[in-house]
C-alpha cells in the first residue's frame, strides 16, 4: 500500500505544476517546431541510409526475387536539411475577433427575459 502511495502523490503534483506553466512564447514555439522537422528529416536520412544498406546486401547475396513479388521502390535521397516557417497572420488580419457582418440585435447574455404584462 505504501509502495503504491509515493508514485501516486509524485504524479498528482507533478500534474499540477504541469497545469501551472504558462503558455510557450512565440521564440520557443519556433524552436520547437524547428525541433519536430529536424528530427523528421533525421528519419528520413535515417530510412535513406538503410535502404541502400541493404540494396547492398541484396546485391551482395544475389538472391532472385520470387516470381510475381512487386518491384521494391527506390530509395529516396531527403536532400540537405531546410526549414522555413510557417508565416503566421496577424491576430488583426485573421478577423477572430470579430463576427462577420453588423449585429441586428443586442448580444445574447442568457439571462431570460421578463414577460411582459397585456391588458
Amino acid at each position: 500500500m505504501k509502495a503504491m502511495l509515493l508514485p501516486l502523490a509524485c504524479w498528482a503534483l507533478a500534474g499540477a505544476a504541469w497545469a501551472k506553466l504558462p503558455p510557450p512564447t512565440p521564440e520557443a514555439a519556433a524552436k520547437a517546431a524547428e525541433s519536430a522537422a529536424r528530427a523528421k528529416w533525421s528519419g528520413q536520412v535515417d530510412a535513406y541510409r538503410l535502404c541502400q544498406v541493404q540494396d547492398r546486401i541484396a546485391a551482395r547475396f544475389g538472391q532472385p526475387r520470387p516470381a510475381g513479388a512487386a518491384p521494391l521502390p527506390a530509395c529516396v535521397d531527403p536532400g540537405p536539411f531546410s526549414y522555413t516557417p510557417p508565416e503566421q497572420k496577424p491576430i488583426e488580419a485573421s478577423a477572430a475577433h470579430s463576427p462577420p457582418g453588423n449585429a441586428t440585435s443586442p448580444p445574447s447574455t442568457g439571462a431570460p427575459t421578463p414577460p411582459t404584462a397585456t391588458r
